[in-house]
């Protein structure tokens, strides 16, 4: 085993996970004698220290023994996963270079640590097969419960995630689901849509675009239909021609894609005064677009994000957004899940969706603010 440097697990810890993958696959086996310690220090390439702390656990918990003089042994071999110190909790994302997710996480991780529970942080890359494989990996491995945030797909959600809801296996959402069954923590992401669109209305602009998500993106639907319901009540039409898609490829997430959007946009004819993008990494690109294409933001084209995460980012034209309260969300997420694994009712629907802010920026050509839903 190589040692992954840009895991922020700990060295030790990889360490000893490795062992006892090592142990539960029947390569080490009860009674057998491990690697010396200076052996594993040329192995992992890590310090003696180290090992020796990664050692020391596996004995402390009775997985290994101590021989003087001899080294080190197989005790007995691991349960799945050992839940006589900590519960363990996967939580599994689509895109962990999203800054948006990267604020969950911390947040998830911060309370999960404030009561005693170890996190497990897998990414998908935003692939489906990749999640549903994990999924299962983890409830094989025997964690105490799950913490989805990737699953935004219809056909996806519609079976796998269901399968886990008739089981009773404890799991929490804090990615978009419509099913009112699930326990979903997170934004109105409708209402969000509503204040973005609302907001372009108000600043004087009637012919507004929408750039949605991937094909069967729900958060994407979310928030399209507070982008109509926002036209609607105030007597505007829904204009098909200036409703865009991205197409989100592996590696190739929604900056590039908002970049390509951002390119087909420019290459029309008659375009829409204002847009709203259904999240702020595709807002960046259309950006670049637009700004590669000699048109100017907000003074040709005006524009709204959601996820406030460009709001830190030295930008020409800095990016209104709808904010998503992401340190909430975490705690609400291991509070809910918590009650869960001990068998306690979760929060009212309504307690568990949680309001957005739209903040106002320079890219929609209005005074700077804060607004609530």
């Amino acid at each position: 085993m190589s040692i992954d440097y840009r895991d922020p697990k700990p060295l030790y810890k990889q360490i000893y996970e490795d062992i006892i993958n090592q142990i539960r696959s029947g390569k080490l086996k009860v009674g057998g004698k491990l690697e010396t310690q200076h052996e594993l220090v040329k192995i992992y390439d890590v310090s003696l220290i180290t090992v020796k702390k990664a050692l020391s656990d596996l004995i402390s918990e009775g997985i290994l023994f101590a021989r003087v003089g001899k080294g080190s042994f197989v005790a007995r071999r691991p349960s799945k996963i050992d839940h006589s110190k900590h519960l363990t909790i996967a939580y599994i994302l689509k895109d962990l270079d999203n800054p948006y997710y990267q604020n969950i996480v911390s947040s998830i991780e911060f309370n999960l640590s404030k009561n005693d529970c170890n996190m497990i942080l897998y990414s998908s890359d935003n692939r489906r097969d990749r999640e549903e494989e994990k999924i299962r990996y983890f409830i094989d491995m025997g964690v105490s419960g799950l913490i989805l945030g990737s699953m935004s797909h219809i056909p996806f959600t519609s079976s796998l995630i269901k399968q886990l809801h008739e089981k009773q296996f404890p799991f929490v959402m804090v990615s978009y689901t419509d099913d009112p069954s699930i326990c979903f923590i997170g934004t109105n992401q409708e209402n969000g849509g509503f204040i973005a669109t609302e907001h372009l209305i108000k600043t004087g602009y009637s012919d507004i675009g929408y750039v949605n998500g991937e094909e069967g993106n729900l958060i994407g639907e979310a928030r399209k239909r507070g982008y109509i319901k926002a036209l609607t009540e105030h007597n505007l039409p829904v204009n098909e021609n200036y409703l865009y898609r991205i197409k989100v490829k592996g590696k190739r997430g929604d900056y590039m894609s908002g970049y390509d959007v951002g390119m087909e946009f420019c290459k029309r004819s008659v375009r829409p005064r204002a847009m709203f993008i259904y999240n702020d990494l595709s807002a960046l690109g259309f950006i670049d677009a637009l700004d590669n294409f000699g048109l100017k933001v907000p003074e040709d084209v005006a524009i709204i994000g959601f996820d406030d995460i460009a709001g830190d980012i030295t930008l020409k034209n800095r990016l209104s957004s709808v904010h998503q309260p992401t340190d909430k969300i975490g705690k609400l997420a291991v509070k809910n899940l918590l009650k869960m694994i001990n068998g306690e009712s979760v929060d009212p629907l309504k307690k568990r969706i949680l309001k957005p802010k739209l903040v106002v920026r320079e890219s929609c050509g209005a005074k700077t603010l804060v607004e609530d839903c």
